[in-house]
């Protein structure tokens, strides 16, 4: 009891608030992992698993049943879940992939800003370990360890000004990487018309148009970085 007390003391305690020039220093950081076309070929994987992990998310919110949860190596993953195949909570399902980072990292931003960095760094680990039992292919399987591994030795051996600076750049990655997921989204709708993408889903289920979702998704997605931005930037 002891000890749980001690980890709780631990996970809540504030921490003091960066400094504007260190927030802009991650907010650099978290740029050049999303603008820098060899780290995002990388980081995207991250982005991935908050987009199927939003999904899986939703569905268990909306009373589906979770059948697991598969990412691959191009970046793309599946995440299969059972029950009606129409309805709000199958749109709720489609929609929450790609609002899914933003609004991870809007959550996150709150978090930050509120002085709780420890929290957010546990936080994230807590949603990567029950994504975890959900993976159902090997890669996943590497990919969410690969992504928790940095997370964790954050957690333990940086100084809580290190956490805060490390959790800030996790947090401006997922609001800075959403917008540009929707970018390549559409454009890969143009190239190739991805006839089973979320918003053409979306358009299937509920008859509006897939460029409509699209659109959608980068109101939310961008609504999350401006509001996400000012919180922790106040």
């Amino acid at each position: 009891m002891a000890g749980l007390q001690r980890f709780l003391e631990r996970v809540t305690a504030p921490v003091p608030d960066l400094s504007p020039e260190l927030l802009v220093g991650t907010a650099a950081v978290a740029a050049l992992l999303v603008l820098w076309p060899p780290a995002w070929r990388r980081a995207r994987h991250a982005v991935t698993i908050a987009h199927e992990g939003a999904h899986g998310l939703v569905a268990l919110a909306v009373g589906r049943r979770l059948s697991g949860i598969r990412l691959h190596s191009d970046t793309s993953g599946l995440t299969l879940s059972s029950g009606r195949p129409t309805g709000l909570g199958m749109v709720l399902t489609c929609a929450a992939g790609y609002t899914g980072p933003a609004l991870f990292g809007l959550g996150a931003a709150a978090l930050l800003a509120a002085g709780h960095a420890i929290g957010l760094l546990w936080a994230l680990l807590g949603l990567l370990a029950l994504l975890l039992v959900q993976i159902r292919n090997w890669y996943g399987l590497w990919s969410v360890l690969l992504t928790g591994g940095p997370v964790l030795a954050a957690t333990w051996w940086l100084p809580p000004g290190g956490q805060a600076a490390f959790a800030a750049v996790a947090t401006w990655f997922l609001l800075l990487a959403a917008p540009r997921t929707v970018l390549e989204l559409q454009a890969a709708r143009r190239r190739r018309g991805a006839r089973d993408s979320d918003a053409d889903q979306l358009a299937r289920l509920t008859r509006l148009p897939a460029v409509l979702w699209v659109g959608f998704f980068l109101v939310v997605d961008v609504g999350a970085l401006v509001l996400g931005g000012r919180w922790l930037l106040a």
